[in-house]
């Protein structure tokens, strides 16, 4: 049984490629080690199953014309009213490996009458003023997502579809007590749905077409309440009856209009940290009445929620225990919906850290260091974002959830960043290809956000442009030296088909090199273990050998596309 550890990463300028690499010092969690006795059992059963020359064989006639593949499949994305547009962003997203888009949901903004469209005139009068005529009217709402909802919208006697000049309003009339159309009370809340031009596409409609035409998938956002002004990270559930009702009207709407196969289900859009903290049940309340609400319109689709990660130890940083319980009460919210858990990463915002067991002593980025100042890593994060993502997926293991990566594709902002209006600032392919070391243990790889991170100039080439560049790239997740049995056994993806070069210096102090094609190749590694389906696993011979206690072999890999990356791995991993 072997111990693969992750590897240490930073750039190695003898090699061609912009890939991570490690740095030197050791140090590791009981959670990273589980997984890598995992990897390794694999490894020992799949090299007992066929000889070395047998599989090697394989794997040159079946696979060496196959594309390389970047292991990220989804991105959040801005939805537009132009079918053209949309349809050749799904385009690109697709060129670069993609299949997966999701769209942030839109408020249901309580107003006053007067904040209500001036342009929503019913009569000659303003909408509010003519329904308070002949309602008895609770509250007033917004919902402007740009959809033209109009007649497939409507459902109750009371209902309309509002149009002035070139804009279309439709107004949906909620009972405040009771089900259905009529209030118990005759008291209803009124939501004005639009505003959007009668000319423009449809944004919802138009995506769900393109993803279908292109066969990709395609989860649109729910609707979120506004936040509360007296705790800004908490929802304003004032008007939780509302919401739900509402929620499902917008459902059977998309039900009417959308019910197509691009369509995959639907986005969480109100956010909350992956923890076990009882300050969070009223989002965790919210996920279980939307998810309810999906499920009574929607049996068949699946639904992402997206929690955060704050590991800071100048913070109130997330606990691994906490993260662990945290996944699994999100999961619990199902209420019969396949859930897909997408953790943000932590990396774009500062808030958590890609470092391996042998970085912990080294500095943090200029990226990071802008958040939270000089220091090491291991000094300014409780842990690594890898040992969150076990955390997680030992809490959904108790649950049907799946666990999926939401890998933040932005950095910090420096100052020598920027990335047009953004919050944040652009960041590099070299520092996702460190934080994609990271998430392995997730079986899909999202990315926030392709408007504008991705597309944005900033520094000089949009973020997609390097992916494109630099898509056949190594990346390697773990690596382990076995010194006894001579072999050298390396987790990643895109690292099959070409040959890896191991240095290192034996016991006695002698330095050597071998440099070979692996002798045993695993494409399938992560299919087998539950984990990212495109992590491969390869197995270099360098004959037995001893290894120097504290040694930091050197392990250079090239694949089949002749792209290479430089890692320094840790003592024995």
């Amino acid at each position: 049984m072997t111990h693969p550890k992750l590897l240490d990463r930073d750039i190695d300028p003898r090699l061609p490629s912009n890939g991570p690499v490690a740095s030197k010092g050791r140090r590791g969690t009981a959670l990273l080690c589980v997984v890598c006795l995992i990897i390794a059992a694999i490894a020992w059963v799949t090299g007992l199953s066929q000889t070395p020359a047998d599989h090697q064989e394989r794997q040159v006639a079946g696979d060496v014309d196959a594309a390389p593949q970047y292991p990220v499949s989804g991105y959040f994305i801005s939805a537009s009213n132009d079918d053209v547009f949309n349809r050749n962003k799904l385009a690109e997203i697709k060129k670069l490996g993609g299949d997966t888009v999701i769209t942030f949901g839109t408020l249901l903004k309580p107003v006053s009458p007067a904040d209500l469209p001036l342009d929503c005139i019913v009569e000659r009068k303003s909408c509010g003023q003519l329904l308070n005529d002949k309602l008895r009217v609770n509250r007033y709402f917004t919902y402007s997502d740009g959809s033209r909802w109009g007649s497939p919208a409507l459902k109750c006697p009371q209902d309309k579809e509002v149009a002035t000049g070139e804009k279309l309003f439709t107004i949906l009339v909620v009972p405040v007590e009771g089900k259905g159309c009529s209030s118990s009370s005759g008291t209803y809340d009124v939501i004005v749905v639009g505003g959007s031009s009668r000319n423009s596409d449809d944004p919802a409609t138009s995506l769900a077409s393109a993803a279908t035409e292109l066969g990709m998938q395609y989860f649109a956002g729910l609707p979120s309440p506004v936040k509360r002004t007296d705790v800004d990270y908490l929802p304003d559930l004032t008007y939780q009856r509302t919401l739900v009702a509402f929620t499902e009207r917008f459902l059977e709407y998309q039900a009417n209009v959308n019910n197509v196969a691009g369509l995959a289900g639907f986005y969480h859009h109100t956010e909350m940290p992956l923890t076990n903290s009882d300050v969070f049940q009223p989002i965790l309340n919210l996920y279980t009445l939307q998810n309810q609400a999906i499920h009574r319109v929607f049996p068949t689709r699946s639904a992402v929620i997206s929690p955060y990660l704050d590991t800071r130890r100048n913070s109130p940083s997330i606990t691994l225990d906490a993260a662990r319980k945290g996944a699994l009460r999100i999961a619990e919210t199902s209420a019969g919906v396949p859930l897909n858990v997408a953790i943000q990463d932590g990396m774009g915002t500062g808030k958590a850290a890609a470092f391996t067991p042998a970085e912990a002593q080294a500095s943090v980025d200029k990226y990071a260091e802008s958040v939270v100042g000089k220091g090491t890593w291991e000094s300014k994060y409780t842990a690594p974002i890898s040992a969150y993502m076990d955390a997680a997926a030992e809490g959904l293991s108790q649950s049907q959830a799946v666990l999926w990566a939401n890998l933040e594709g932005m950095a910090p902002a420096t100052g020598s960043n920027a990335c047009g209006n953004s919050l944040r600032g652009q960041t590099t392919k070299t520092r996702i290809d460190r934080q994609l070391q990271q998430l392995y243990r997730a079986t899909r790889v999202i990315s926030f956000m392709w408007d504008s991170y991705y597309t944005c100039v900033g520094a000089g080439t949009p973020l997609k442009s390097q992916v494109e560049s630099g898509i056949d790239a190594p990346v390697v997740t773990s690596a382990t030296f076995q010194a006894g049995a001579g072999k050298v056994e390396i987790a990643g993806f895109n690292i099959s088909g070409g040959k890896a070069t191991i240095a290192w210096t034996t016991a006695s102090g002698q330095r050597k090199q071998v440099s070979a094609e692996p002798s045993l190749t695993n494409p399938s590694l992560g299919k087998q273990l539950g984990l990212h389906p495109q992590l491969e696993m390869i197995t270099v011979e360098v004959g037995p050998t001893t290894l120097k206690p504290s040694q930091n072999p050197l392990i250079n890999v090239t694949n089949r596309w002749g792209a290479g990356v430089s890692y320094v791995s840790s003592p024995n991993g």
